[in-house]
């Protein structure tokens, strides 16, 4: 990647005292007197602020009101390596979009008076800025800096896109989906919508943010932005990673082992995509730096990456040079297949109201229920089935807790102690909730057959299979895995075991999407995509899998999952595929930095933000 010329760097440096100097000035103006900061020697023309629509008094700018509207200032080091990499001649025209403090604008001034050295002509900058009063900051502090550029106050998305710019580079505005609503997201989308990309109601600001920005440039354009890590891994940036390598001929991704907004949790990248209009491109350039100080040392070598497909999660580029060229080895060589090749995943049931349907033995008997009202089911949830069996024994144990182990739901004509619960349940309203309306009778819960294994779907650590040895059925806490006749036996036998492996627990954190808290969430579709021992693997390892058995189980029940997957890939991988055991290595420590980079991000306070 590009380093810092020398020129440059004490330029930057010498423009960054200023900036420092002047935003001292203007905060401590603002807080003794309310009175603008003293206007400092000129050095050349300065900064002008423009608005494009009328604009309310707004009041000072607060950290409350900059997190509402998705502000979060940039540091130094990132502005400075995204202006490096982005301005190559004198001429380059250049826009900041959402510009804050103009961050971006001072290091792009510092990368253009570089190249001016070198004789080519100085042309003005641009910035966008929504909040007036930050605008007018900017201004300030780019003419302290003695820097020319011009700011308009105004909504991103209500710039019409023409393509004038040979770069467009800032850190987009993130406001979660939650707080991102009403004209602000209609807007968004709209805007979103002029290149083709849908976004549904789940995407975060910076998502159409991006795109937009993009419209912004000339053929042959770069963008250069800080966004969030999630643009690696949400289903609702699908769309936007499609763009990007449709319409980009080179994508490089810069990824932080550290996290570079001091005191906050969120994980940001580096994105640097150029040659706009003249994609598409195949494959990602992947960069991995410590920090942001680490950026300009010429220390990370860039590793190609092929997405696949394009629009897919893109996490597998998270995992290191030696973890990625194993994963795909063991992926590509016939010995690993996909959970779909064994069966198919399917949702359980919905009830519309498990209170009213999933119920205790004591509900069972006070009503009065008769056989042939009732199914049997594996409770509501999955921490029952973390080990490697649901057996009758452990449906019955759960049953004795106090566990909901039945499932009302009659199979003809409901008894009569049934129609009596049938019409408690009329009089308090149960059959009014939407599932039970839209079906008739509302009490006859559409039914799922027992599956052969059961997958669990909401996780803390990883997904697990479980066979059903009770045959009960299950709600949709949990997925159905009902798998080819000519292959159910070795899987009920062996594939919840044979899959606590490295490769598995890898593929199920590229596959999956970290939830709140730190959870690992598995969809049936992505469930299809893990990564699991063939048939025959599995057949040709099955003897030494069994004399194992016990030993795994006790390690699972002790949260020892790491433990586990060390026996297994000793047998799997080292014994069946002759696996370097430095390789496997490299896996495991894969899923423990994959595993570390979810838990940290679900780890985040209710206030806590990037900045």
């Amino acid at each position: 990647m590009l380093s810092t010329s020398t020129p440059c760097r004490l330029l930057v440096g010498r423009l960054a005292c200023q900036h420092r100097e002047a935003v001292r000035r203007l905060h401590g103006g603002w807080r003794r007197s309310r009175r603008a900061a003293p206007r400092p020697r000129q050095r050349r023309n300065v900064g002008t602020v423009r608005q494009t629509r009328a604009v309310t008094a707004q009041p000072a700018d607060t950290a409350a009101l900059r997190k509402a509207r998705g502000a979060f200032f940039t540091p130094p080091a990132i502005a400075r390596y995204v202006a490096d990499w982005a301005l190559r001649s004198g001429a380059d025209r250049v826009l900041e979009p959402s510009c804050g403090e103009a961050a971006f604008l001072l290091a792009a001034a510092a990368r253009l008076d570089a190249l001016a050295e070198r004789g080519s002509a100085r042309v003005d900058m641009n910035g966008v800025e929504l909040h007036e009063e930050s605008a007018r900051m900017a201004s300030e502090i780019l003419q302290a800096a003695g820097v020319q550029a011009s700011i308009t106050v105004a909504d991103f998305f209500d710039v019409d896109p023409a393509p004038l710019y040979d770069v467009v580079i800032g850190n987009p505005p993130y406001v979660r989906y939650q707080d991102f609503s009403g004209d602000a997201r209609i807007r968004s989308r709209a805007a979103a919508l002029r290149a083709g990309v849908a976004l549904t109601n789940l995407a975060s600001s910076w998502a159409a943010f991006t795109v937009h920005a993009a419209l912004f440039l000339k053929p042959g354009g770069r963008l250069g932005l800080v966004l969030p890590a999630e643009l690696l891994t949400v289903n609702y940036a699908a769309s936007v990673r499609q763009f990007l390598m449709d319409r980009f001929s080179r994508v490089d991704l810069v990824l932080f082992a550290e996290r570079v907004f001091p005191g906050v949790q969120e994980e940001v990248l580096l994105l640097l995509a150029e040659g706009f209009d003249q994609g598409p491109t195949s494959q990602c350039r992947i960069v991995q730096a410590r920090n942001a100080e680490d950026l300009g040392n010429d220390v990370a070598v860039a590793k190609p990456w092929r997405p696949n497909p394009p629009e897919g999660k893109w996490t597998p580029s998270l995992l290191s040079s030696e973890a990625v060229d194993v994963y795909a080895t063991l992926a590509a060589g016939g010995d690993f297949t996909t959970l779909d090749e064994w069966g198919d995943t399917t949702l359980g049931m919905v009830t519309g109201n498990n209170r009213y349907f999933a119920l205790t033995n004591e509900r069972v008997a006070e009503l009065g229920l008769r056989a042939s009202d009732l199914l049997p089911l594996s409770p509501p949830g999955s921490r029952h089935l973390r080990g490697l069996t649901f057996t009758d024994s452990a449906w019955a144990e759960l049953g004795r807790g106090g566990s909901p182990i039945w499932l009302f739901r009659p199979i003809g004509e409901p008894s009569e102690t049934a129609r009596h619960y049938i019409a408690a349940g009329e009089s308090t309203g149960v059959h009014e909730a939407y599932k039970c309306r839209v079906r008739n009778p509302w009490w006859r819960v559409p039914l799922v057959r027992p599956a052969s294994l059961l997958l669990t779907y909401m996780n803390a650590d990883t997904p697990r299979l479980c066979t059903n040895r009770a045959q009960a059925h299950h709600l949709n806490s949990v997925h159905g895995v009902y798998v080819a006749p000519e292959r159910r036996r070795l899987a009920m036998v062996y594939l919840p075991l044979a899959s606590i492996n490295s490769m598995t627990l890898v593929g199920a954190e590229t596959v999956g999407r970290a939830y709140g808290g730190g959870m690992l969430k598995v969809e049936p579709r992505e469930a299809d995509r893990l990564p699991m021992p063939s048939p025959q693997l599995i057949e040709s390892t099955k003897g030494r899998l069994a004399e194992i058995r016990p030993q795994v189980g006790r390690l699972l029940g002790a949260r020892q999952l790491t433990e586990a997957a060390r026996l297994i890939d000793e047998i799997l991988l080292v014994g069946g595929l002759g696996v370097k055991r430095s390789d496997v290595k490299a896996l495991r420590d894969a899923h423990s930095d994959l595993t570390a980079r979810r838990v940290a991000r679900g780890g985040r306070g209710p206030d806590a933000d990037r900045r």
